[in-house]
């Protein structure tokens, strides 16, 4: 199973920025990118790659242990960049000193329980360089074509970017902790969440 640990924002934090969104997709060199669904948005903490199942017992006893001692910490959506020629996202304010711990305490607690680790892309899943954020695109298409189209999105990521720039959600709790499953199959990335965890309450 292909798997990775997030954060899950609560539904009316994504409303909230599917309607920024909207409109900037219609803005010059969007129809270049490959947008996510809402469905799809998430803050990944640790990408995990394949792992067997006889490994998810321990797997999940780790993951339970983390979320036992890390507390509850509060976040908006807020912002947005992009990183290299490949990928916009936005991104979040709040307390992110609890959840760069968070995202740490998991990568090691993980790390004897995975399969080879494989990192989504460039700033996603690595620990030592964690920056949350939700993927919103990315640049490239069919093998084929894949760098023609990048070349052609890259020149207009900082304008979509500078778009949703002023954007702030709503403050929402971050609450627990969710072991993901990716299923690529079909050419679209489909996410499950198989199990989650409460995060320590210590208000």
């Amino acid at each position: 199973m292909r798997l990775f640990v997030a954060v899950l924002p609560p539904a009316e934090a994504l409303q909230g920025l599917s309607d920024a969104v909207a409109p900037v997709r219609g803005l010059p060199g969007a129809d270049r990118l490959r947008w996510t669904t809402v469905e799809g948005w998430h803050l990944t903490l640790a990408f995990l790659g394949e792992v067997p199942a006889e490994r998810l017992p321990e797997l999940e006893a780790a993951l339970a242990a983390v979320a036992a001692v890390h507390p509850v910490h509060r976040l908006r959506i807020a912002g947005s960049g992009r990183f290299g020629d490949r990928v916009l996202w936005a991104g979040v304010e709040g307390q992110t000193r609890a959840i760069r711990r968070l995202a740490e305490a998991v990568a090691e607690a993980t790390a004897g329980s995975t399969g080879e680790p494989a990192g989504e892309s460039a700033g996603e899943g690595d620990a030592f360089a964690f920056h949350p954020h939700l993927t919103l695109a990315r640049a490239g298409s069919s093998r084929g074509h894949r760098r023609a189209v990048q070349r052609v999105a890259a020149a207009e990521l900082d304008g979509l970017a500078a778009a949703l720039a002023p954007y702030r959600g709503p403050e929402w709790a971050a609450a627990g902790l969710h072991l993901m499953r990716s299923d690529l199959s079909g050419g679209f990335a489909h996410y499950e969440s198989l199990r989650s965890w409460a995060l320590a309450d210590r208000g």
